[in-house]
């Protein structure tokens, strides 16, 4: 360590930092010492080396407990901003004259480095108004050099860490504001109102994201009724997460229901809705997962196609069972003239329940080694939870593997479950 300049005392500087010149307050006057290394961590950004001294003397006066290190220039705060030699400051002391920077432009090239920081300008006498520009410019406080007390520094350092931190609560609450508000107008294009005119079908779901805070991805479901009676249903996956997944996911919700209330079914739908996701999509790699269920007036039997995605869950009072059907391709994964989707049939009880779902339900890791819970787990699961109500079923199914799989990772997939009942037709 350099010996610092008026024969004052080294032991009052830390001795595991070099300090060039100028002997910087590093430890708290006795009796005021954090404990630990709580104590506020200052940058002085100061070429001139009588300033950098009179602000060192100044907060060792003021009793405030801090780590204060100096920078000469505006590259050497970058690089104690960036982190290389300890933890970024909280507050930063800046001038704004400095050999490689000059003006109001520093206080927002300080803050671009590090942006949780708070600012305070280090202004001459002359200069009150450059300092109250500097606050309008990002900086929290202003002090004019050679008049501010011991108690005015410790104060205006005290408080511009506060007012930044505010800032930041202030920032991320509104980002959680806009956050829940695209969630609310996205959640309504994915999972709409089903649009049923009889009381034939009953419809149960639900949607569950996997991260509390981030935005829908792209699950979605629908349900419509044609003018012959006949209740159309789909459910279908947008591979990836965030808000252009969830967008693609909208559009082909939306294009789906358009097209079913056209006349458009059965294969036709795929047909369209691959058009649809190729001309949409962000990247080549997109694809989705879909599956639409026709339910006829009667309900004797269902048409199922499936692109790509999961089989369905069929109840009845026998209990419940996994139905396989045949299975394309999944929307976007293979070229025109490769593709091909066909229609199977399921024949159904007079009462009972159909149960379609995405993989985030049954993809949870259950156990340390990794294992996920998988379909054969989810079915044993349903059939557990055979006699509940289709409410109760639902949310049953998708309180259960959340619960299965918290302790070892949670669900790394959002999860929509989309469920029909009806009653025996008279």
């Amino acid at each position: 360590m350099r010996s610092p300049v008026g024969g004052r005392d080294p032991e009052v500087t830390d001795p595991g930092v070099l300090v060039p010149q100028v002997p910087l307050a590093r430890v708290a006057p006795a009796g005021l010492a954090a404990v630990g290394d709580s104590r506020v961590t200052v940058l002085l950004v100061e070429d001139d080396d009588g300033d950098a001294l009179l602000v060192e003397e100044t907060l060792r006066d003021s009793g405030l407990a801090v780590r204060l290190t100096r920078a000469r220039s505006l590259a050497e705060a970058r690089r104690e901003l960036g982190g290389e030699h300890g933890p970024p400051a909280e507050c930063v002391l800046l001038d704004l004259h400095l050999p490689d920077a000059q003006g109001l432009d520093v206080v927002g090239q300080v803050l671009d480095v590090s942006p949780r920081a708070a600012v305070v300008v280090l202004t001459g006498l002359a200069e009150e108004g450059v300092g109250l520009s500097a606050v309008a410019a990002g900086a929290q406080d202003y002090l004019i050099k050679g008049v501010f007390e011991p108690t005015v520094l410790a104060r205006s350092v005290r408080y511009a860490v506060q007012r930044r931190q505010i800032e930041q609560a202030a920032v991320a609450l509104e980002a959680s504001r806009m956050r829940a508000q695209e969630n609310s107008r996205l959640e309504r294009g994915l999972l709409p109102s089903p649009l049923l005119h009889g009381a034939g079908v009953q419809v149960v779901s639900r949607y569950e994201p996997s991260r509390s805070l981030g935005l829908l991805s792209g699950d979605f479901y629908d349900v419509v009724e044609a003018p012959d009676g006949t209740v159309h249903a789909v459910i279908g996956d947008v591979s990836g997460h965030g808000p252009d997944e969830a967008a693609l996911g909208v559009c082909l919700r939306v294009a789906w229901r358009s097209f079913t209330l056209a006349g458009v079914t059965g294969t036709g739908v795929c047909e369209l809705m691959q058009k649809v996701l190729v001309a949409e999509r962000t990247g080549s790699e997109i694809f989705a997962t879909v599956t639409t269920v026709e339910l006829p007036p009667g309900m004797a039997k269902a048409k199922v196609v499936r692109a790509g995605h999961p089989p369905l869950l069929l109840r009845d009072p026998a209990g419940v069972r996994l139905v396989e059907t045949a299975v394309g391709p999944a929307l976007g994964l293979l070229p025109e003239g490769h593709r091909h989707w066909r229609e199977d049939h399921v024949d159904l009880p007079a009462a009972g329940g159909l149960a379609l779902f995405t993989d985030g339900l049954f993809e949870g890791r259950v156990s340390a080694d990794g294992k996920r819970l998988g379909e054969d787990g989810l079915l044993a699961l349903a059939r557990r939870n055979a006699g509940r109500s289709a409410e109760e079923f639902v949310t049953a199914l998708i309180s259960e593997t959340r619960a299965l799989s918290a302790d070892h990772g949670g669900h790394s997939d959002d999860v929509a479950l989309l469920h029909l009942e009806w009653n025996e037709q008279k």
